[in-house]
């Protein structure tokens, strides 16, 4: 009998995320699924009771992601099961948030004083790190229609943020502004250290190897952002010209708008899909 079993997934932010942790499904024998980016959710059109399950798992595990059970209870209601969810995991997420939107804004407000395109898409991926991170704490036990709802509101929002800098970043093309190479390069270091400040808060608190595989994936793919800002400033300083600053604020900006695009669609599939509401 095929039933429906759900997990949460923590250390999934981004298309590519939920394209590894689908292979990963598909490699232990499971081809009936659906990963959703907006609700943080893996879904298997299996039975319960299939032995597949904990090769699902392990393989999911070993792709660097964590999953928790979602066990039905009486009627159709589904509750988590938070088990990595203690109150010092939690207290440390409320740090990284802190940390993320608050050099997120500092950044931003930088990006402005120094003229670079490339800090405030930077700033943009810190905010959408945090308010990511916010919503995976404040979602903890919420059903799949209100995660769905609020995932939507969350890449709206999100997506707004990416068209105003790909849209300031077009208008600088045309627009002759001089950059201040060394704030920009200042600031871009800074965001490398408090990256790697919130996986030190975030390592002690891992809830096995898979915890430890997404803190370093975070980090990893944070700080090729930080080191591109950096390398950027360089460029700037070195040439005079302000391309390689805008070069960045593409690449960087594109890319986030791909994930907000993901969590909108994959949060509208959520809400048509039959829920425990």
């Amino acid at each position: 009998m095929t039933d429906i079993v759900r997990y949460r997934v923590t250390g999934m932010d981004c298309a590519s995320c939920a394209a590894k942790i689908e292979r990963a499904v598909r490699s232990a024998g499971v081809d009936d699924l659906s990963v959703s980016t907006a609700s943080q959710i893996l879904t298997l059109n299996v039975a319960r009771s299939d032995k597949r399950l904990s090769g699902v798992e392990a393989a999911v595990s070993k792709a660097g992601y964590h999953l928790t059970p979602i066990e039905p209870e009486s009627g159709s209601a589904e509750t988590m099961r938070p088990t990595h969810m203690t109150a010092g995991y939690r207290w440390a997420l409320w740090i990284v948030i802190g940390l993320n939107v608050g050099y997120g804004l500092i950044e931003m407000i930088g990006g402005f004083l120094a003229g670079s395109q490339a800090l405030k898409a930077d700033a943009l991926d810190f905010l959408g790190d945090g308010l990511i991170t916010l919503f995976g704490v404040l979602a903890i036990g919420w059903s799949l229609a209100w995660r769905a709802r609020s995932a939507l509101v969350q890449g709206v929002f999100l997506g707004g943020l990416g068209m105003g800098v790909i849209g300031s970043t077009i208008y600088r093309v045309f627009t002759a502004q001089q950059i201040e190479a060394g704030l920009m390069g200042t600031l871009a270091f800074v965001a490398l250290a408090v990256n790697v400040a919130a996986a030190l808060v975030l390592i002690p608190h891992r809830a096995g190897d898979a915890n430890v595989r997404a803190v370093w994936l975070f980090s990893r793919n944070d700080a090729l952002g930080n080191v591109a800002v950096v390398l950027a400033a360089g460029l700037v300083a070195w040439s005079g010209s302000s391309w390689p600053d805008l070069a960045v604020a593409f690449a960087i900006a594109g890319l986030f708008l791909h994930s907000s695009w993901v969590i909108v669609r994959d949060a509208l599939n959520d809400m048509r899909a039959p829920t425990d509401n």
